[in-house]
């Protein structure tokens, strides 16, 4: 989410007719854009901060800006401790950064924009999109929700995006069509929790209401399909509450969309499910798990996985580790515990000491990169459909790309065969995917 939101900027800039800098040095405005999602990336905004501090100090001219989350979240702290920047601007008011910056040009005054939509289902409270920065790209991000409405314990989002709000399906079939004649071929739909999806609807021409296309996921993923240009599709982030039968039929059927599905668990115990407020029971998870296998044979889970939480026993902890073991996850994003402003959990009692909170991430993490390490020894040999993004940046001699189950595969071949959907198999295995051969 914030990938696009940074291209939806950079459109915005380059509209008013601004050119990408080569050199943070050579810039005349810098935009921050920031995460609230755990503590690591707001020390990362701090550092920049300080760094751009020195930069306005050589060029007062510059113009400064914070964007994203951690403004959403801390905006007037951010404009207390740092008198350098000129721009304070919210998840929900990026559209208004061009008339900010002339604004500043004209009065250099500091202003700030931090605004949230008041009603999800207002449609005024959706962003109007700006044309993409730069020219023909094999991947693009497609947002298709804004906001969440869960609240789980231990996540800022709802606070810092607002409401859920869902983009009409109209509009993001248009989106895709326009990146499909421009050359795109894989886009990935993106949303705190794309399966809740439902489309809105519009004012037509007469002012009526009308509803714009099937009101589900799973529908909005067949009109996607559909798209001539696009040949996979790809979404982001699936809640296991909200993960249907529909949904999962759609990924069985649909020959576009990828069989890959991130499901984050958080944890295998009920208990500790309970106080993050996750809304399903381990149980749950594990039956939409053997649906999913059953209808999509050989997809691939990969999972967040959130350690020390609040009031978690050693008990509850050997449930998680149990689960991972049960599950056999493809890979997964894993993370101790650290409290942020303003979520319910960073007031819960029992917090857990944060040697604790390391100690069972470095356990999970060695668990679970073992199971990585055989799932993907278990599919060498194998031949994997791989659309070829070119050259890897690591390795310049091997061309590099993703596997429909979002596994990388490097492998020696022409660069020719960028942008291309090649037969790759596989011939070594590690933890971020394989070497192949190409067929």
């Amino acid at each position: 989410m914030n990938e696009d939101d940074s291209d939806q900027i950079a459109g915005l800039l380059m509209g008013m007719g601004l050119r990408p800098a080569e050199d943070v040095r050579e810039a005349d405005v810098i935009m921050l854009n920031t995460c609230s999602v755990r503590a690591k990336p707001e020390q990362k905004v701090r550092s920049k901060l300080g760094e751009l501090r020195a930069l306005k100090e050589a060029k007062p001219e510059l113009i400064v800006g914070v964007c994203g989350c951690m403004a959403q979240r801390a905006g007037e702290a951010i404009r207390r401790r740092n008198a350098h920047v000129d721009l304070i601007v919210g998840t929900a008011q990026i559209e208004r950064i061009p008339e900010m910056i002339c604004e500043v040009l004209s009065t250099r005054r500091r202003l700030s924009a931090l605004g949230l939509p008041r009603a999800g289902e207002d449609e005024a409270s959706l962003p109007t999109r700006t044309e993409r920065a730069g020219g023909r790209r094999l991947k693009a991000f497609v947002p298709i929700t804004y906001g969440c409405d869960n609240f789980c314990a231990y996540c800022i989002v709802p606070y810092v995006r607002g409401k859920e709000r869902s983009r009409p399906l109209d509009e993001i079939v248009q989106e895709v069509t326009h990146l499909g004649e421009r050359g795109c071929r894989e886009v990935t739909l993106i949303g705190q929790n794309v399966n809740s999806y439902r489309s809105s609807e519009r004012r037509a021409a007469s002012g009526e209401s009308r509803h714009i296309g099937p009101a589900d996921f799973a529908g909005l993923l067949a009109a996607v399909n559909g798209v001539q240009g696009i040949q996979r599709i790809r979404f982001t982030t699936s809640h296991p509450k909200d993960l249907s039968d529909r949904l999962i039929q759609a990924m069985a059927r649909l020959p576009k969309v990828c069989e890959h599905i991130h499901l984050p668990i958080q944890s295998g115990d009920n208990n500790t499910l309970g106080r993050m407020r996750r809304g399903y029971t381990l149980e749950h998870y594990l039956e939409r798990v053997s649906a999913l296998r059953a209808a999509v044979p050989g997809a691939a889970i990969t999972t967040d996985i959130l350690v020390g939480f609040p009031g978690e026993t050693d008990e509850e902890f050997e449930n998680t580790l149990r689960a991972i073991e049960e599950i056999r996850f493809d890979s997964a994003f894993m993370f101790a515990f650290n409290p942020i402003a303003g979520t319910a959990a960073a007031g819960f009692p029992d917090q857990v000491p944060a040697e604790v909170g390391k100690q069972r991430l470095q356990r999970v993490i060695e668990l679970q990169n073992q199971i990585t390490l055989e799932v993907n020894a278990a599919q060498v040999g194998q031949t994997f459909e791989v659309l070829v993004e070119g050259p890897s940046q690591k390795d310049p001699k091997r061309l590099t790309g993703l596997t429909r189950g979002n596994k990388t595969v490097n492998f020696p071949g022409p660069v020719e065969l960028t942008g291309s959907l090649a037969r790759v198999r596989t011939t070594e295995a590690h933890l971020y995917g394989f070497v192949g051969e190409v067929l």
